[in-house]
């Protein structure tokens, strides 16, 4: 039996631990990426052909409130790291709301890709899928053409979400990342007591 005194605790510090079972850990990001995972192939199999023009208030409802709770969680997100809240998750997840709302865009033009004159070039999930990332990319190959007014009219609300909400993410991840650097190399960096 050992009777040495136990070494104390090491101070907490914001934005996470320096040693434990947590620190370093690699299960949120798994967890995030299954996620992700989950959310491509949900996208995939969902009956997303039962929306549409024959039921234009659900399609359009389901694209209003998925991208508003996208956005509220996205903001919410970022606050936690404006804030440095010490939690775990704080940003984790600001990829995964990134691609979902990708997802629901590429969804949104699937639809609409399936109403004659809305989306000329566009008739399989992976083509909405495509013209979702060529226009958040802001690339425009060309290939793919918005013609209706409802099709323009979602392009136009990816524009500025992408202009808002990803901008955003993106500083507010790089700050959390930043953060965690300084913070790994503070304690590095400590003298030991």
């Amino acid at each position: 039996m050992n009777n040495s005194p136990r070494p104390p605790d090491p101070a907490p510090v914001p934005g996470g631990t320096p040693s434990g079972p947590v620190a370093g850990s690699s299960w949120p990001a798994v967890g995030a990426l299954l996620l992700v995972i989950a959310a491509i192939v949900a996208y995939f199999v969902l009956p997303l052909h039962e929306l549409g023009p024959q039921r234009p208030v659900l399609s359009w409802t389901l694209l209003c409130v998925s991208l508003g709770l996208i956005a509220l969680l996205i903001l919410r997100q970022i606050l936690d790291v404006l804030q440095d809240r010490p939690e775990v998750s704080s940003g984790l997840l600001l990829p995964l709301l990134l691609c979902l709302s990708v997802l629901v865009f590429a969804g949104a033009y699937y639809v609409l890709g399936r109403v004659a004159g809305e989306i000329s070039g566009l008739s399989t999930r992976l083509d909405a899928l495509y013209f979702t990332l060529v226009t958040l990319a802001t690339i425009g190959y060309g290939d793919i053409v918005p013609q209706g007014q409802s099709a323009r009219g979602v392009v136009i609300v990816q524009i500025v979400y992408t202009f808002v909400f990803v901008t955003a993410a993106g500083a507010a991840l790089s700050r959390r990342v930043r953060r965690a650097f300084e913070i790994r190399h503070h304690v590095r960096d400590r003298p030991p007591s």
